[in-house]
């Protein structure tokens, strides 16, 4: 009987294992030092479409320095929402050479479409007003290995 309820129990973990892991944030991607002026962020990297498609969902809390940094293979007319994301969040819609392209405050747990301005491969999301706090808008420029030329 103890093997016959281990199996169940195996066989249960087994099939529910990847709904459960849906409802989690994803907290263990790569990192990358970027700069905003003076400021340092550090960036969680969501560069795999498994990765940018679950991005900042699930999170209750993430700390001022921190942000993500989504990355796509080619610059496009990106749009993100706010789907199970439960953080008020702000996206800087960024160039490959680190120049904010636009940048929307994203309201938590909605459907609403926030879209780049232009094409774009690059887009950085922190604690909704991290950027006008510190006086980030339109044409100012990120600095790190992403937007370094030389890559």
């Amino acid at each position: 009987m103890k093997s016959l309820s281990s199996y169940l129990l195996t066989l249960c973990l087994t099939i529910a294992g990847p709904a459960l892991a849906q409802d989690a944030p994803q907290m263990n991607l790569p990192r990358v030092q970027l700069s905003a002026g003076m400021h340092r962020i550090d960036a969680q990297v969501a560069q795999t479409p498994d990765q940018r498609s679950i991005g900042l969902m699930f999170r209750k809390e993430m700390p001022q320095h921190e942000g993500m940094l989504f990355v796509f293979e080619q610059p496009s007319g990106l749009c993100f929402w706010m789907k199970n994301t439960l953080l008020p969040l702000t996206a800087a819609f960024v160039a490959d050479d680190g120049t904010i392209v636009n940048l929307a405050d994203m309201k938590p747990q909605t459907t609403d479409s926030h879209c780049a301005s232009k094409p774009v491969r690059y887009v950085l999301e922190m604690n909704q007003g991290w950027f006008a706090k510190r006086g980030f808008k339109v044409g100012s420029k990120l600095g790190g290995v992403p937007f370094d030329k030389r890559n």
